[in-house]
This record gives structure tokens, sequence and C-alpha cells, in this order.
């Protein structure tokens, strides 16, 4: 299983993933989940995927080959169209393996999260389903999941605004999203990669990888824990009665 969350505030944009790749329940195994292609100055792409780790292999290799060759997402005038790109080798992946998966009983299942900006354009955040179609983040929802999305959303429909949200706290956002996916869901695991990207900076300043026993990890997952606790005890008291009164 897999964990991914983009945010998107008016500040610019944070991406967030797990590296747990599970083929059954005996092999669990490392993956990095994110992904990115920059032309500094010119144009910055961040790619989160999940589902089968096959396919999104494929589509990140047929991407990364145009990329490369000046072709592709390093042609695209304006995100939208950069989600078309990778939906384009999303549905060309499909043709080539969806028949012999399915028959087999094996579901094609590629999610994408792709995030970014180009030179003169503002910068945005598309989700890019298994066929091939975008959605993209708005102002009244800036964020989006993929795989795992249940456990990690509650903190973010609480706390994440488009317009007050800072880029510092929509880091923490994400993690303590993902921190709350891995407490209850064992398919979702460290290491847990982070990337924040300011507005115009057309190049990746920050990024970080988190393992298991991180300090800086632990120490926000332990300080949320607590003030966590410590909220739901300041919460007015449950009355039962209309005889009650608050003391």
């Amino acid at each position: 299983m897999t964990y991914c969350v983009g945010i998107k505030t008016r500040e610019g944009l944070v991406m967030a993933s797990d590296s747990r790749s599970n083929a059954s329940y005996d092999q669990v195994n490392i993956c990095r989940k994110m992904h990115t292609f920059v032309d500094p100055g010119e144009r910055v792409f961040v790619l989160l995927t999940s589902g089968s780790l096959s396919c999104s292999q494929s589509v990140l290799t047929l991407l990364r080959r145009d990329f490369d060759q000046g072709t592709g997402l390093a042609t695209a005038g304006s995100l939208y169209d950069a989600a078309r790109i990778v939906g384009d080798q999303v549905r060309r992946v499909s043709a080539m393996d969806r028949q012999a998966l399915e028959q087999d009983a094996y579901k094609f299942n590629v999610h994408i999260l792709l995030a970014g900006q180009i030179r003169g354009q503002p910068h945005d955040l598309y989700l890019i389903y298994p066929q091939g179609n975008p959605l993209q983040a708005t102002e009244d929802s800036p964020f989006l999941q993929i795989g795992e999305c249940k456990y990690g959303r509650p903190i973010l429909d609480r706390g994440v605004r488009y317009d007050r949200t800072t880029l510092e706290d929509a880091a923490r956002y994400a993690l303590i999203s993902l921190d709350s996916t891995m407490r209850s869901n064992v398919t979702v695991g460290p290491p847990i990669d982070l990337l924040v990207y300011t507005h115009n900076e057309l190049e990746i300043r920050r990024q970080r990888r988190f393992m298991d026993k991180d300090p800086d990890l632990l120490a926000i997952n332990a300080h949320w824990e607590q003030a966590l606790r410590k909220a739901v005890q300041e919460l007015p008291p449950v009355r039962f009665g209309a005889e009650e009164t608050p003391d």
C-alpha cells in the first residue's frame, strides 16, 4: 500500500510520500515514490505514485526518456498540459499492459500526483487517474491524496487552508497526516520523503528523507501526540443530563 499527499497553498507546494511497497504480506520492500523532473530556472515537476509498481515504473521511464530528450514534460506550456502529458503516458502503458494484467485477475492501477511550476505560469497540483484524466486542486480543496487516504485526511480537512496555511505549517500537516496513517495501517511506512517548493523558485531547494528513527520526525510525532491528548483533556465535559452543569 501507499500514502502520498500534495498540498497547494498561496505560497507554494508541499509533497510527501511513504516508501513501503507490498507485493504480499511476506514481501515488503522499500521503494521511492517521489520523482522530480527539473530544468532549473524554467520548470519543476514533482510526481508521487501509487498503485502497481511495475506500471508506475513504466510510466516514469517513458516520461523521463522524453524529458531528457527535450520532449514531453520539457515542452509543456502549463501544468494542465503537463498533467495531460502524464495522462497520455498512463494510457500508453495501459494499452500495453492492461489486457495481460486483467486476464490474470490483476487490476491496472496507477494514480499519480503531479505538482510544480513552469516559468511565467502559476504553481499547481493535479491528480491523474488510471484512465489518464486529471483532477486539479483548488482553493476550496487545496490538497490531494493517493493510496491509503482515510487515516490522514481528517487533520488536513481541519487544518489546511489555501490562503492562510504557510508552507512551514503545510509541511507539518503533511508529516502528521503520514504519521496518522502509519499508526493505523502497517502497509504504509518509512522512509518518508518530503519536498517543499516556494512559488517562483523554479528549482528544488528543500527536500528531505526521514528514516524510521529520525530524531526530528520522532520529536514532531511525540509533540503532536502530547498536544492532542492535552487538547482532548481541555474540551468541555460531556453532559448526560439536563441537571448537570459545567464546573
